[in-house]
């Protein structure tokens, strides 16, 4: 199923932005409608309209504070550092070994921050940024970086500052000045990014010279990039290729996804986190949601929202599915094996799957979502921030907290899918908690261990790009904001593209349905309740860390007798079950056999319901096949 609850069958003589923009938000409308119709009460703890905008202009302080400690202390170094008050600079600051691939002398953080100014609607420090990019961000270096870092955080921030200079000069009146230099930069910084796709998968390497390209002799040995790294091109270079016409970015950043999609295990249809870039070859295994693959699936899902390719949204689905029977273990997300995906690969978990949640809002799937971000949550207010890793009993495995966002982008999602005011109750916790414990006077510092409260000297663009956009955007109300941000598609550094972008020329070719993907793969993104309310799915994990999250009931189970071919839900329900169709024969005849497996059932005890309707199937077959003996008798 596509987002928009029709099958793929279905057509709607809309324009492909009317498309696009249908699509997009019309998983977050149903779900509105579904806690609108439901008969459960709201919560009683619903904030009020003064003690929301306090909060917003809470998050808006937080950001300046951070902002300003960064052009005043460390401009133009790519980061502050906010023990120090003072810039990182790549080659001057002492080395941090593979953690400093992100930097590139470039001014990181003030490109990163541009489109957060607009959003908090200062367009006076907007244009005065804008002005320093042009005038001393310059990309001819003799430095390495990494390609994906770069990518999401300097071409997507360029892009974006670009697209809302365009947007304020028509409706603002403002920046009249501005020629396109921002769009240039991006392309200039594209080209020296292109060399990393020189591979003969077409799968780009970890990282490039910005000077030398792969010709650097550091780079020779180059060999290994992980999936995200790999996988998060695609809508920085679609965008790219769009806006200035040059279909080089979009048709290598499409190759890379083709070239990773061939590599996944064709019987779990999961993906490892490692692998090489010359020969495929997986060098690790490991499969999850975190660290290492968690923006592939991400940019799988966005790519068809962004650019309305079909291939994407059944890749996605396909994944979805995959990730959702092996590596959900209830509110749980654990790695397990690709080639082997019923064995568990490590104990703990990494706090970049936060971001899952939110991607599951968008894709339509709400109950998951709020278990696990209920899980999370627990976590928070055990440990006072999230770590950056954690065991399946909940203790700390990594203690360092980053200022990461994805729980914040979770949580803001969550809340704009279901207007439940208890995410805006865990966004002002989250608020609260960054400036008892991070705060400094010359920024916000990262924990070097939440179980110490030891501050580290690093403050990473992404808080001022995500952390404090995403805050604030979840107390803002829409008429607060000069966009309209449903408008936009977020790329996984929150820098904005517009759904426009879909109605521009692209490279990119119309999705056929062949043997590769089928109905069942377009079925995840519908919601997973006709009607559910989020407190009922958190009452249930109140006490899931210090207790045990009680078994809940998949709800009636679907007989024999009421199953209906046409009917979507029963195939997802059979689908889950473990069961799968094939057509017998010519399809017009509309015959299919059906074949179970407790192998590909979602859980232990859809298998064992699988197994009923099965044997039931067979019992009104039989019933038939006599009636249609007894009916021959009568006509002789």
């Amino acid at each position: 199923m596509s987002p928009t609850g029709m099958s793929k069958s279905t057509s709607i003589p809309f324009s492909s932005a009317q498309r696009l923009v249908f699509t997009f938000l019309l998983a977050l409308l149903i779900m509105v409608a579904s806690v609108l119709s439901s008969d459960t009460a709201m919560p009683t703890q619903n904030m009020s309209h003064k003690e929301r905008t306090e909060l917003r202009e809470e998050a808006r302080d937080m950001f300046y504070h951070a902002y300003r400690a960064y052009m005043e202390n460390a401009y133009p170094a790519d980061e502050l550092m906010p023990l120090s008050c003072k810039g990182r600079y790549r080659g001057v600051t002492p080395s941090r070994g593979d953690m400093d691939d992100i930097l590139g002398n470039f001014s990181m953080t003030l490109v990163d921050t541009l489109d957060t100014l607009v959003l908090l609607g200062d367009f006076t420090e907007f244009e005065h940024a804008v002005k320093l990019v042009i005038r001393d961000v310059q990309f001819d270096s003799d430095i390495i970086v990494s390609v994906f870092e770069t990518n999401i955080r300097m071409v997507g921030g360029l892009l974006s500052a670009h697209i809302l200079s365009e947007y304020l000069q028509k409706q603002v009146d403002v920046m009249h000045w501005y020629k396109g230099e921002l769009l240039e930069m991006a392309r200039e910084l594209g080209y020296r990014l292109l060399p990393a796709f020189n591979t003969s998968t077409g799968i780009p390497h970890a990282r490039v010279n910005l000077r030398n390209g792969m010709k650097d002799p550091m780079l020779k040995k180059s060999r290994e990039t992980c999936t995200a790294c790999a996988g998060t091109i695609l809508l920085e270079f679609a965008a790219l290729s769009r806006l200035t016409g040059d279909p080089i970015f979009e048709v290598r950043a499409h190759a890379a996804m083709d070239a990773l999609w061939k590599l996944r295990h064709r019987g779990s249809d999961l993906m490892g986190t490692v692998l090489n870039v010359h020969s495929g070859d997986w060098v690790r295994r490991d499969s999850g949601v975190g660290a290492g693959i968690d923006s592939y699936y991400e940019y799988l899902f966005k790519s068809y929202v962004l650019l309305g390719d079909d291939k994407y949204l059944a890749r996605f689905n396909r994944h979805y599915n995959a990730v959702m029977k092996y590596v959900s273990e209830g509110p749980m997300l654990l790695d397990v094996l690709m080639h082997r995906p019923h064995a568990k690969s490590r104990n703990f978990m990494d706090s970049l799957l936060a971001f899952w949640p939110g991607l599951q809002v968008l894709s339509g799937d709400l109950k998951p979502a709020v278990q696990t971000h209920e899980m999370l949550y627990q976590v928070m207010q055990m440990h006072k921030l999230i770590p950056e890793a954690f065991t399946v009993d909940f203790q700390i495995h990594w203690g360092q907290h980053h200022l990461r966002p994805e729980f914040i982008e979770s949580t803001y999602f969550l809340y704009r899918a279901t207007g439940d005011h208890h995410y805006l109750q865990v966004g002002k916790r989250a608020l609260k908690t960054l400036q008892q414990y991070a705060k400094v006077s010359c920024g916000y510092a990262a924990v070097n261990d939440v179980r110490t409260g030891k501050h580290e000297d690093r403050m990473d663009s992404f808080v001022l790009s995500e952390t404090f956009k995403y805050l604030f955007l979840l107390f803002s109300e829409p008429q607060d904001l000069i966009i309209n941000v449903d408008e936009f598609v977020f790329t996984t550094e929150a820098h904005l593209l517009p759904l426009s972008i879909a109605q521009l020329g692209n490279a990119t070719f119309s999705f056929r349905q062949s043997d590769e993907h089928n109905v069942l793969d377009f079925m995840r993104t519908c919601p997973s309740s006709n009607k559910l309310f989020p407190e009922k799915v958190r009452k249930p994990l109140r006490n899931f860390i210090t207790g045990s999250c009680p078994r809940t009931s998949s709800g009636k189970r679907l007989s024999a007798l009421d199953f209906q071919a046409s009917n979507a839900d029963h195939l997802r329900a059979v689908y889950d079950m473990g069961i799968t169709m094939v057509s017998v024969g010519d399809r017009s005849q509309g015959k299919v056999r059906l074949f179970h497996s407790f192998y590909n059932a979602k859980s232990h005890e859809e298998g064992e319901m699988g197994l009923q309707f099965m044997q039931e199937m067979l019992e009104l077959t039989k019933i038939q096949s006599m009636n249609q003996l007894a009916q021959l008798q009568v006509s002789k």
